[in-house]
């Protein structure tokens, strides 16, 4: 952790939703005129596309059934933890891009599902912002959890996870439906060893919790919607946090336990934007008092 250089790690399951996370901060840091360095957690994967489908050929045809994006064999822990430790200290780090499409490879002039090169963080940058998978891993060789000042989990319940799976890797990505069952099932070891225990790490949890009956998520046509949803938010230590301005604030909000508020699904990002601008303006303050 960093006074003077602060991380800010968002870290979620595929599909989970740390996008609409990554949108909120990105509004904060705008509005607030904080100047982030952005590192997305695609881009410690240790395989580019193409290798990684080969890898997965090879996995299979040893008899290995799960083999996933999920765990350490197939990421870069030990370059994300240096990353984190040197830019606490020193403000400084390497980074690099997944491309994940077309759009996004277009300005690099490289196929899709390739990584660009690998580069310095900016100088004179606030604050590092994460988002991934693995933004709060600990393993008996790393521990990435200790480093972020802030560590935020995003997970939706385990059947809207998967319905948000299998109606993004069918609609945008062309999968069937038996492959995309596939890869639920080969990640399932990785899942419940590297992804869940990392909530266990996080300052706060945000999890979406349907409204609607999703009892069977493979034959589901539609994600729930927002307004169908409920969210749960906790805090692993709620001193400081002031529920009554929240409550106030979100319509519908009520707190289940003395270190949870739950709000309506539509209400997420707001939530967001009322908890965590106050953590920016403090680590803003802290980075200012220590700064030369």
């Amino acid at each position: 952790m960093s006074e003077r250089y602060p991380i800010i790690s968002i870290t979620g399951s595929s599909g989970a939703g740390t996008s609409t996370v990554t949108r909120t901060f990105a509004n904060i840091f705008r509005r607030e005129g904080v100047r982030a360095a952005i590192v997305e957690g695609d881009s410690f994967h240790r395989y580019d596309r193409a290798e990684m489908k080969q890898r997965l050929a090879d996995a299979e045809k040893a008899g290995d059934k799960h083999f996933s994006h999920f765990g350490p064999d197939n990421n870069l822990f030990g370059e994300l933890e240096a990353l984190f430790r040197g830019y606490a200290q020193t403000g400084h780090g390497r980074i690099r891009k997944y491309l994940h499409n077309d759009e996004e490879a277009a300005p690099y002039r490289q196929p899709p599902g390739t990584f660009t090169a690998w580069e310095d963080i900016p100088d004179n940058t606030d604050m590092l912002f994460y988002e991934g998978l693995h933004g709060a891993v600990v393993t008996p060789e790393h521990n990435i959890a200790q480093h972020p000042d802030l560590l935020i989990g995003v997970v939706p319940v385990i059947n809207l996870e998967w319905i948000q799976k299998l109606w993004r890797d069918k609609h945008q990505r062309g999968y069937s439906t038996e492959a995309v069952t596939d890869t639920i099932l080969r990640r399932m070891p990785d899942y419940v060893n590297y992804i869940c225990p990392q909530f266990a790490h996080t300052h706060v949890n945000f999890q979406r919790v349907p409204m609607v009956d999703t009892s069977n998520p493979f034959i589901a046509r539609d994600i729930p919607s927002a307004d169908e949803s409920m969210v749960v938010i906790r805090f692993a230590n709620p001193k400081g946090i002031d529920f009554p301005y929240l409550l106030n604030m979100i319509h519908d909000a009520y707190m289940s336990r003395a270190n949870t508020v739950v709000v309506p699904g539509g209400k997420m990002e707001l939530a967001m934007q009322l908890i965590f601008t106050p953590f920016i303006w403090r680590m803003m303050e802290r980075k200012r008092r220590v700064t030369p």
